[in-house]
């Protein structure tokens, strides 16, 4: 475990210890610790069993039913929900995550292209300031964005290339029937001749092949 990792632990009445500080923190304030970019680990305090993912949700959920404009819709959820138990429930949570890593690789560049113009953060802080800068800025946000359609089309191939691959060692294990022989056979045929097709000629009385 790296000596960094910052250890919350939780309690069976719900309140959540922060070993680092020797204080008890709210939700709000593992907020902070992620927009920060602390690494943390949120545990039971008995148990010892992660409980980090299980925070995040409730981080997650909190934002999404709060007065802001949520970042997911009903559709979406729903879709999402349907993935769950599905044969490409994995493959979905790749996918998705490395859509994000890109976004948020996009957000970077877009952010030291603001510094360079107006200096600091401001456009982050100042709404209008941000607003003229997605302006000014149209094109090259254009070929960002076609960079990140890109990466995520390429993203959605390599999911195709990884379901065929677990698709060909599924089936390739099964002892699959020889159905050119036994009761599937394929029925043969007679050309005009008479004679049924894919089979040698008949030997005449003297032993050659007929036809010769």
């Amino acid at each position: 475990m790296s000596e960094d990792l910052r250890i919350i632990k939780k309690y069976p009445n719900r309140r959540l210890y922060d070993t680092t500080t020797s204080s008890y923190i709210t939700l709000e304030d593992v907020k902070k610790l992620v927009l920060e970019q602390t690494e943390f680990k949120v545990e039971d305090a008995k148990t010892k069993e992660d409980l980090t993912r299980s925070i995040l949700l409730q981080i997650i959920l909190e934002e999404e039913s709060g007065n802001g404009a949520p970042m997911f819709s009903s559709d979406v959820l729903s879709k999402i929900i349907r993935f769950y138990g599905n044969a490409m429930q994995g493959m979905m949570g790749n996918y998705l995550e490395k859509n994000i890593q890109t976004f948020i690789e996009i957000q970077k560049k877009l952010q030291e292209q603001s510094s360079a113009i107006y200096g600091g953060t401001a456009p982050m802080l100042n709404a209008d300031a941000w607003g003229d800068f997605l302006k000014m800025q149209g094109p090259a946000i254009q070929g960002l964005m076609g960079s990140y359609l890109e990466q995520s089309a390429n993203a959605f191939l390599e999911m195709q290339q990884q379901l065929q691959k677990q698709t060909r060692n599924l089936f390739g294990n099964f002892p699959f029937p020889n159905f050119a022989a036994g009761p599937f056979a394929q029925p043969q045929r007679e050309d005009t001749a008479g004679t049924p097709t894919g089979t040698p000629p008949p030997k005449d009385e003297g032993g050659n092949k007929g036809g010769a």
